[in-house]
């Protein structure tokens, strides 16, 4: 039976490692057994999944993931704590640390060819702060086995991922992510539990994976117009487009041939919407690259 990592497991790790959480990795450790359970129960993990996890740190989370996953892949950039790792599991784990490999590696630049072994069908994570919705949706992106997941992130960002049209925070995260998958949030993680303790609440997000709702238009060209609408939020369509479709007035001939008001403002439409315009480019709007 695997232990866990409880207060003073986690300050012996660190002490033995010689390891102190840094800001500029977003480094924050979860030294609560309680909470990692409830983090591997809400992901709905199925004994044939491969869980992903990124920044494992001292392995609060691995350890819990490793008897309800077929294989975890733990990707780690900092190198001690990537090199630490394996003997951690051999020691708390048992028998199930075969069922960990550890990726000594940056997540952001992360492909399907670097993740030896079974792929990932499920990501699992208390990602860093400051990365964590570009890492969400690279490994989206790169990884199509990821089925669904469930990531713990800041509050506000989980706020935002998981928010609707109209919402004061729905925006690029929010349409970005629908593109990929339909989330929800599921919890909320107290200050308490972490070392160093943030001074930020804590969210859980969890996503399952679609199809794109038109395969038919390009992700990027689909991106484009929703980084163009969000860059300028206060801005009409019509206006918020215009450099996108090479004038104001091209601009709101597609969304008129998309069905949308030119009048109206990026945080109103919907995923669906957003791909309706890039299907109605103009001729004069950029192709992304």
């Amino acid at each position: 039976m695997t232990d866990l990592l409880g207060p003073a497991e986690i300050r012996e790790l660190a002490a033995r490692l010689g390891v102190a959480p840094t800001k500029k990795l977003g480094q924050n450790f979860v030294h609560d057994p309680n909470t990692v359970r409830r983090i591997v129960t809400a992901a709905g993990l199925s004994p044939d999944d491969v869980a992903l996890e990124v920044g494992p740190g001292l392995g609060s989370l691995t350890l819990a993931l490793l008897p309800a996953a077929a294989h975890v892949h733990a990707v780690e950039l900092d190198s001690k704590l990537a090199a630490a790792l394996p003997s951690t599991a051999a020691r708390f784990a048992g028998a199930d640390a075969a069922r960990l490999t550890v990726h000594h590696a940056d997540a952001l630049r992360v492909r399907a060819a670097d993740l030896a072994g079974p792929a990932p069908t499920a990501l699992v994570a208390n990602l860093p702060y400051n990365v964590a919705v570009p890492v969400v949706l690279h490994l989206l992106a790169e990884l199509p086995t990821l089925r669904h997941g469930l990531v713990m992130v800041q509050k506000e960002v989980a706020d935002r991922l998981v928010a609707g049209p109209g919402s004061k925070v729905y925006g690029v995260p929010s349409v970005k992510l629908a593109w990929y998958a339909r989330s929800r949030a599921a919890g909320k993680v107290p200050p308490n539990v972490f070392w160093p303790v943030p001074n930020v609440d804590s969210g859980l997000v969890a996503f399952t994976r679609r199809e794109p709702p038109r395969p038919d238009v390009a992700r990027r060209a689909v991106f484009a117009v929703v980084d163009a609408a969000f860059a300028q939020r206060r801005k009409t369509l019509r206006a918020a487009l215009a450099g996108w479709a090479g004038g104001a007035d091209r601009a709101a001939a597609a969304l008129t041939a998309a069905g949308v008001d030119p009048g109206a403002r990026g945080e109103s439409l919907t995923v669906e919407q957003f791909a309706a315009v890039a299907a109605s480019a103009p001729a004069a709007a950029p192709t992304p690259q």
